[in-house]
């Protein structure tokens, strides 16, 4: 089933984010190589494709998992999560519609 996973940055993320940065998108592509992620990104402050020192506000992950416990389990051991990126993570089932 799919699930999505909707993060909530702490103010003035940017330095956290860049220290977890590779190892963050290394578990993305990982799912991503494993025919599991849809969709994955940052959500930026402003808008803008590039927010420069705006930063951004959390993230969001739409992936394909067997069970919501492991999609938290997932989320839960994001290297964003680890490095205090996220001030709140929200996991909930999604179902897919378009396109």
């Amino acid at each position: 089933m799919l699930f999505a996973i909707i993060s909530e940055d702490v103010a003035n993320s940017a330095s956290l984010r860049a220290g977890a940065r590779k190892s963050h998108l290394a578990r993305l592509n990982l799912l991503r190589d494993q025919g599991r992620l849809i969709v994955a990104g940052p959500c930026p402050a402003i808008e803008a494709d590039d927010p420069g020192p705006a930063g951004f506000t959390g993230s969001i992950v739409i992936a394909e998992f067997d069970a919501l416990d492991e999609a938290r389990d997932w989320a839960n051991t994001d290297p964003y999560a680890d490095a205090g990126v996220y001030q709140n993570v929200t996991v909930k089932p999604f179902k897919l519609v378009l396109p």
